[in-house]
C-alpha cells in the first residue's frame, strides 16, 4: 500500500510515496513542482489552481508508478486562506502572506482589543500577516470576498476540498489564524464577533490530525481513474507535520524546523500562555496527538534565498553550494543583523537592505556575496541560541542539544554554526521532515503505528541523522555577547 503525502512549501511542492515495511518507513519523492506566487496589479497571489493541478499529477504518478494508493494527506504553510461562495465556487486566488495589504492592520486590532486580551484568547504570537489581520484588511477595504463568502478554508483545507468536496478545517492550521481558542478547542466565536467578521464562514467541523476528512470525489475518481481513496487530515500545517518527523528519543526535546522560515520550539501537552511568553512573542500552535507546539518564528533562510534571487535578477547567478563555500571563506563575525527586523520581510532588494541595516548600526558593510551570506548565517545561528535560551527560561527545562530538521539542514555551515554558538550538539535530520511526518500521521491512522512516539522510533531507524559537535566555542561565545548587546540591545534582557 502506498501512503501519498503532499508537502507544499513557500517555493516548491513535493509528492512523496510512503511505505511502511517491517517497522521501517520509506519515502520516495515522485513529483516536484514550483510554487511561485504571482504579482498581478497591486497584489501578490498564490496560484492555487496550478497547485491543485500538480496535486492531481502527483496522484497520477503514484497510481501508475507505486501501486495502490491507500490514503492521501496534504500539508502546507499557514495563515493564508481561500473563500468559497454559496455554490462552493472559489472566489479569487488567495492572497500571499507577504502582500502588503495587511500593513497597519495589526496595530488597529491591538488598539481595539489589546495584545493581552488577544493572547489570552488564542496563545498565538503577533505577526502582521496572521489570518486575523488579513481578514481585518479585507473588512476595512469592504472587500466583496467577505460579502460573498460562504466558507473560509486554509490552503490545505481548500486543496482537500477540491479533492473531496468536504468543507472542513484542520486543527493545527486553524490554531495559527489567531481566531481559535485552545482552551475550548474551537473557534473563538466572541473574538470573531468583536472583529465584525461573519461567523458563518468558519467551518464548524474541525478535523483532528489522523482523522479521515473525506474521500476523493466521484469527479476526481473519474478524471484520474482512481478509487475513492480516503484523504486524511494530517498535521496540515507543515511545521506540525515536521515536528512529528523529528526523531527525538525523549518527550522533552527542542527542535528547529529549518527552511524559508525557521521554527524553533518544543512540544507541550498544554499551551504556555504566561505574561512572559506574551512579552517575548512566543506562540502556541496546535500539534498532532493533542500536543501544542510552543515555538517562535524566525525569518530563516528567506534572507539567503532572496539574496540569491536578487543577485540573479542583477545578472549574477550563484548556486547555494557556491554561496555557502564563499561564506565559509569569508571573515568571521564581521557584521550581523536581526533577521526578524521588519525591513527583511519583503524588501525590494535584500542585499541592499542588509547593507543599509549594517550602515545604520555602525558595522562593517558586507560587499561581497561571501560576506553577505556569512552575515546571514551567523545572524541566524545567534538568533537560534537567543530563542532557545528563552524557551528554556519559559518552560523551566534544559535541553542537551537541538534537533534540526527540514530542507535547511542541507546547509551544513548553518548547522555547524548553530552547534558552535549553542556549545551543544546539533542533530540534523531528516531533511524532508514535513513529508515524513505527514506519512507517519497517515500510517498511525492506518494502525501501522501505535502512536507518535512509536512512529518517531521508526523514523530514527529509517532515516540518517548527522551530529554536529561544537567548535571554537570561546570565539562564538564572545561574538554572541556582542550580538545580543549591539544588535538585539534591550530585547536581549
Amino acid at each position: 500500500m502506498t501512503i501519498l503525502a503532499f508537502d507544499l512549501g513557500a517555493s516548491s511542492g513535493r509528492a512523496y510515496a510512503g511505505h511502511v515495511d517491517g517497522g521501517l518507513i520509506k519515502a520516495e519523492e515522485i513529483h516536484r513542482f514550483p510554487n511561485q506566487p504571482v504579482q498581478a496589479g497591486k497584489h501578490l497571489y498564490w496560484d492555487i489552481l496550478r497547485l491543485y493541478h500538480e496535486i492531481k499529477q502527483g496522484i497520477l504518478k503514484a497510481k501508475n508508478g507505486c501501486g495502490r494508493i491507500s490514503c492521501i494527506g496534504i500539508d502546507s504553510w499557514a495563515v493564508d486562506v481561500g473563500f468559497l461562495d454559496r455554490n462552493g465556487e472559489l472566489l479569487g486566488n488567495p492572497y500571499h502572506y507577504r502582500d502588503p495589504y495587511t500593513d497597519g492592520m495589526m496595530m488597529e486590532v491591538l488598539n481595539e482589543i489589546g495584545k493581552e486580551e488577544l493572547f489570552s484568547r488564542t496563545g498565538i504570537q503577533l505577526l502582521p500577516f496572521n489570518t486575523i489581520f488579513q481578514l481585518r484588511a479585507l473588512k476595512k477595504a469592504n472587500s466583496p470576498l467577505l460579502e460573498r463568502a460562504e466558507t473560509l478554508l486554509m490552503i490545505p483545507d481548500l486543496l482537500r476540498y477540491f479533492l473531496t468536496g468536504e468543507k472542513k478545517s484542520e486543527f493545527t492550521n486553524a490554531t495559527t489564524t489567531q481566531l481559535f481558542n485552545p482552551k475550548t478547542s474551537d473557534w473563538d466565536w466572541e473574538l470573531i464577533s468583536l472583529m465584525g467578521l461573519p461567523a458563518n464562514i468558519f467551518p464548524k467541523d474541525i478535523a483532528k490530525p489522523g482523522s479521515e476528512a473525506g474521500r476523493l470525489s466521484q469527479s476526481v475518481c473519474s478524471e484520474l481513474s482512481v478509487p475513492a481513496v480516503p484523504v486524511i487530515a494530517v498535521g496540515e500545517h507543515d511545521t506540525a507535520s515536521a515536528v512529528v518527523g523529528v526523531p527525538a528519543e525523549t518527550e522533552d526535546f527542542a527542535y528547529l524546523i529549518c527552511g524559508t522560515w525557521s521554527l524553533i520550539g518544543t512540544e507541550l501537552d498544554t499551551p504556555l500562555m504566561s505574561k512572559q511568553a506574551l512579552d517575548w512573542n512566543f506562540t502556541n500552535e496546535g500539534g498532532a496527538g493533542g500536543t501544542f507546539r510552543f515555538l517562535k518564528n524566525i525569518m530563516g533562510l528567506w534572507l539567503f534565498q532572496r539574496c540569491q534571487a536578487d543577485w540573479e535578477k542583477d545578472g549574477i547567478s550563484y548556486s547555494s553550494v557556491e554561496l555557502v563555500k564563499l561564506a565559509g571563506q569569508s571573515e568571521a563575525f564581521r557584521s550581523a543583523v536581526d533577521p526578524d527586523d521588519p525591513v527583511f520581510l519583503n524588501p525590494v532588494h535584500m542585499p541592499e537592505a542588509i547593507r543599509e541595516y549594517c550602515r545604520a548600526t555602525g558595522q562593517h558593510v558586507p560587499e561581497t556575496p561571501g560576506q553577505m551570506i556569512r552575515c546571514v548565517l551567523e545572524s541566524l545561528a545567534f538568533k537560534y541560541r537567543f530563542t532557545l535560551e528563552r524557551i528554556e527560561t519559559l518552560t523551566g527545562k534544559e535541553y542537551d542539544g537541538l534537533h534540526m530538521a527540514g530542507g535547511g539542514i542541507r546547509n551544513e555551515l548553518l548547522c555547524q554554526y548553530t552547534a558552535n554558538v549553542l556549545a551543544r550538539n546539533v542533530w540534523a535530520g531528516p531533511s524532508e521532515a514535513s513529508a515524513i511526518g505527514n506519512i507517519a500521521v497517515q500510517a498511525i491512522a492506518l494502525d501501522m503505528f501505535w502512536d507518535i512516539q512509536s512512529a518517531r522510533k521508526a523514523i530514527r531507524t529509517s532515516f540518517p541523522q548527522k551530529t554536529y559537535v561544537p567548535e571554537d566555542t570561546e570565539a562564538w561565545e564572545a561574538a554572541y555577547r556582542r550580538y545580543t548587546s549591539q544588535i538585539l540591545g534591550a530585547a536581549s534582557r
